[in-house]
């Protein structure tokens, strides 16, 4: 058993188990820093580099690079071409979401939404993070820009903390996860879309059931989250932690996640917990945690509830620094973790993105830079 694995077992309810016997191969190689992908319905994988390159893996194993306008893409540490998501529509709509730092080139920028009902001016900080809806042509060899649904996601010159997970829901609406920049303010300020997770509309509005109604934001005090996942009706993060506690959350309307970095005015304060009740009435706790270490946990995916053995409808965890792959069994409610398995341990680096192909196997990015490669695992 590996630290990581013993130390996810003390930090949780569940018991931790011996690595599973996993297949790995190669699905495409010579990547860069590939930070997410999706499946489209015809067996496409799409992925995006951070640096700015869009790649589609087409189901023969053909890789090739898709002509898209990315000259605006902000790529600094952090920053670039984040999160991916795949318009439940897409047969019909061809359109493909993404989460992506840019370069705002001296225009204005504003949050939409804010509490009082108005938009709320950002300072011209020269960056942003925006939401951007594109469709891809039939043969996958370019990529349109159709426009911005969000922007006013706040990103610092240092790229640090950006964020910035994606997925849609059966609806037709976005989740979108954001980090916190490094601003101590940030988690727990309402009129800031930093550290927080939103829900909106394919337009961009506010959606249904988020508690203002004139706001886009679901929950806050976040840090970090760069993985967001729907299964049977719940809405699950991943959250980056700091030297303590990666954390997956499972979300409310509302609810105040607990970090509040600002113990010292003008201060980002990480020595603060990542759920700090004493500071942060009411705050919510993880389902699960790291503790001490962090692995850097940037994705999150649920396994098919067959094929799998002991692991099916487990939750599949990355982790960066942590180089391995990590497994968590909740309970039939979701709210518990029964036993968690790790597995990769130091076998392929840091791993980052993660996906689901229509044969049931789990996909992975690795993210060591230069050499990447999308992985496919299956039980062996």
């Amino acid at each position: 058993m590996t630290v990581g694995a013993l130390v996810a077992g003390l930090c949780t309810a569940g018991t931790a188990h011996a690595a599973p016997n996993l297949s790995v191969s190669t699905v495409a190689s010579g990547l860069d820093h590939p930070w997410d992908m999706v499946v489209a319905p015809d067996g496409v994988i799409l992925t995006g580099e951070r640096a700015g390159r869009f790649v589609a893996v087409m189901p023969g194993g053909q890789k090739k690079s898709v002509k898209a306008d990315l000259s605006k893409i902000f790529a600094v540490k952090e920053a670039g071409l984040m999160g991916l998501a795949i318009d439940p529509r897409f047969e019909q709509t061809r359109r493909v979401y993404s989460c992506q730092a840019e370069s705002t080139n001296g225009a204005a920028v504003s949050v939409p939404g804010s509490v009082a009902n108005l938009p709320l001016p950002w300072p011209n900080t020269g960056q942003v993070v925006n939401v951007v809806s594109w469709r891809v042509g039939a043969d996958w060899s370019t990529m349109v820009r159709e426009r911005n649904v969000l922007s006013g996601i706040p990103l610092t010159a240092t790229g640090r903390h950006a964020g910035c997970g994606l997925t849609a829901g059966a609806d037709g609406t976005l989740w979108v996860g954001t980090g916190d920049n490094a601003i101590p303010t940030n988690p727990q300020d309402r009129n800031s879309l930093g550290g927080k997770v939103l829900h909106i509309n394919a337009n961009g509005t506010p959606a249904a059931g988020n508690p203002n109604p004139s706001s886009p934001i679901y929950t806050l005090g976040h840090r970090n989250v760069q993985g967001v996942e729907l299964h049977n009706g719940r809405v699950y993060v991943i959250e980056q932690g700091t030297d303590s506690d990666d954390e997956l959350n499972l979300l409310r309307a509302g609810a105040n996640y607990g970090y509040k970095p600002d113990r010292t005015p003008f201060i980002y304060d990480e020595s603060v917990p990542m759920t700090d009740p004493v500071r942060v009435p009411g705050a919510v706790d993880a389902i699960w945690k790291t503790g001490k270490p962090t692995m850097a946990t940037p994705a999150l995916q649920f396994l098919p509830s067959s094929g799998w053995g002991d692991l099916n409808g487990a939750v599949a965890i990355t982790a960066q620094k942590g180089k391995h792959l990590q497994f968590v069994t909740l309970n039939e409610q979701g709210t518990q973790v029964v036993r968690t398995t790790d597995a990769l341990q130091d076998t392929y680096g840091r791993l980052r993105g993660l996906g689901v192909d229509r044969d049931g196997s789990l996909l992975l990015t690795t993210d060591n830079g230069g050499s990447d490669r999308i992985l496919r695992v299956k039980p062996a």
